[in-house]
């Protein structure tokens, strides 16, 4: 994979270990030629993640939209800078770009976007890996809910399987590496190509 969007935190949390964390992954980046698109912010989770593959010269394209960008502090030392009108702009942009999600710790925001990319790969829109670095078992609680959703007939196994879970970096990407997409049923096959006639 040579992109991989990153969805994580504006703000650093309360443990140091996620801005290690951060840095961790822009270290690996860095080191693997793996490009970053992500939020476009210099503060946080992301400014953390950011610094850190900046300091091993990697590419890094910060994709945000206008109402966000004083409030994020835009990071101005980053590859490239995209500007978007609108939230869902941004989303379109960053598909585009990667070959890969990773989610790291966040809010709401980080949520949103890990969310949204699962929806799309079960829907077959898309087939790109999608990972959750489970740092401090950070998203295990949400993992269980998860798997709630399977017992109560909400989610389907294969569907849960997309979801790829480490607490190391390295695993996570060769999870991500060897990611197969699930088949798509033919009721969602025939939704999909009924929506396009």
């Amino acid at each position: 994979m040579k992109k991989i969007a990153v969805f994580c935190g504006a703000s650093i949390g309360f443990n140091p270990i996620y801005k290690e964390t951060a840095e961790e992954v822009g270290a690996y980046f860095g080191e693997n030629n793996i490009g970053l698109v992500y939020g476009g912010g210099k503060i946080g989770m992301m400014g953390a993640l950011a610094d850190e593959l900046l300091k091993h010269n990697g590419n890094v394209i910060g994709i945000i939209p206008h109402l966000l960008k004083n409030e994020e502090v835009l990071h101005s030392d980053i590859t490239k800078v995209i500007l978007t009108k609108k939230m869902t702009t941004r989303k379109v942009k960053m598909s585009k770009l990667v070959d890969g999600y990773i989610a790291l710790a966040g809010g709401f925001g980080t949520l949103d976007e890990v969310f949204e990319v699962l929806t799309l790969g079960q829907l077959g829109i898309e087939n790109k890996p999608i990972g959750f670095l489970n740092t401090n078992n950070f998203f295990s609680p949400m993992l269980a809910q998860l798997d709630l959703m399977v017992e109560e007939g909400f989610l389907k196994k294969e569907n849960r399987k997309m979801v790829l879970v480490s607490d190391s970096i390295e695993e996570l990407m060769q999870q991500m590496n060897d990611y197969t997409a699930p088949l798509m049923t033919k009721i969602v096959n025939t939704a999909i190509n009924n929506n396009q006639e």
